[in-house]
């Protein structure tokens, strides 16, 4: 093991000061919360008042679209606000086809079931899903792997914490789907949006806090760039 896979305790520190920012950063924020709340949010809202699918979807997908405009404008980010219109796109789509205004929802239920499985199992693979989302946020990619034990564990208690919560979230959403009616099952699946998600953020932070800090692997890179010139420019000089 290099210097450079050692972590110093300065480095520890600094790693747990950048470590809230780069999951904000990741999980889109407060923002990307209200972009993810919103269109399920009025959706339900419409279909409560007037029980009509047609302007629950259109409004739905109308403020999703809005949310990406907004972005655009502001030269903002917009895969979040992306990713929200697609789930929302899907849901309409479904809901639409069916008749149904609870298939509004079934999409966004099969990729948090897909999502909760895919962190279970790549944790059980030795790949935490977690790590691979986060890996590039903190300049590290895979080095969590082979050369940051401790780091790698971290991500693997974080993933089972993503995998257990959506599983949860998704047994108390399924059966509801089929036994309650489109109003109760909507207003409690937009109860469920944030609090479990919230809670897996928290964990993360908990697990990598107390984890060592990344290895930043560009900052190597630069570092052998550098090296390398210097040799470069010493042998020319010994010529």
């Amino acid at each position: 093991m290099t210097s450079l896979d050692k972590p110093t305790e300065d480095a520890q520190r600094d790693s747990r000061a950048v470590t809230e920012a780069a999951l904000f950063e990741a999980f889109g924020g407060l923002r990307g919360m209200i972009e993810t709340v919103l269109p399920g949010l009025l959706f339900v809202t419409i279909f409560t008042i007037n029980k009509d699918l047609h302007s629950a979807a259109i409004a739905a997908l109308g403020v999703s679209i809005l949310l990406v405009v907004v972005r655009l404008v502001m030269k903002d980010t917009v895969k979040h606000a992306f990713s929200g219109v697609f789930g929302v796109a899907f849901g309409v789509v479904f809901a639409m086809m069916t008749g149904n205004a609870k298939d509004f929802y079934l999409p966004g239920m099969l990729y948090t079931l897909g999502l909760a499985l895919a962190y279970i199992i790549t944790t059980l693979a030795g790949v935490p899903l977690i790590g691979l989302i986060l890996g590039p946020v903190f300049k590290e990619n895979l080095s969590w792997r082979t050369r940051n034990p401790g780091r790698k564990t971290a991500y693997a208690k974080a993933s089972w914490a993503w995998g257990l919560i959506l599983l949860a979230k998704c047994a108390i959403l399924f059966p509801l789907y089929w036994w309650a009616d489109t109003t109760q099952f909507g207003w409690v699946l937009i109860a469920l949006k944030i609090p479990p998600f919230l809670l897996a953020v928290w964990l993360t932070w908990v697990f990598l806090a107390k984890a060592p800090p990344p290895i930043d692997v560009f900052a190597e890179m630069e570092a052998e760039e550098r090296a390398e010139k210097e040799r470069e420019a010493a042998a020319r000089s010994a010529d």
